[in-house]
């Protein structure tokens, strides 16, 4: 019993040590994506007014259980540690949303805050 015991232990030790957490304060957009994807969001990193994290789900697996990724590349934005907005790949796993349209959602966020 003992040895089962500290079996689940060391596993779920395991598990949360890959986990990187979500910053819960301000505008922070978050890419989900795995190396097995083949494609990334090349805007992310010229987007204004958000903080930008990046999330490999294959390493991080309790970040893509917690927040339901299902597809990859999934860009998520939180405002406060909440999601606000979701833009999702399609069945190809080719994200169609323009920086644009991040941008606009971003925009329409902050100003949805004054």
């Amino acid at each position: 019993m003992k040895k089962l015991l500290l079996l689940i232990l060391f596993l779920l030790t395991s598990f949360f040590a890959h986990s990187q957490d979500i910053p819960g304060e301000g505008l922070v957009i978050a890419e989900f994506n795995a190396p097995f994807s083949g494609t990334t969001c090349e805007y992310l990193d010229k987007l204004t007014d958000v903080d930008q994290v990046k999330v490999d789900i294959s390493k991080n697996t309790a970040l893509q259980v917690a927040h339901k990724i299902v597809v990859v590349p999934t860009l998520v934005i939180f405002q406060d540690g909440e999601e606000v907005a979701r833009f999702q790949a399609n069945i190809m796993m080719k994200l169609e949303t323009t920086k644009k349209e991040v941008q606009e959602k971003i925009d329409e966020i902050l100003m949805d805050a004054f």
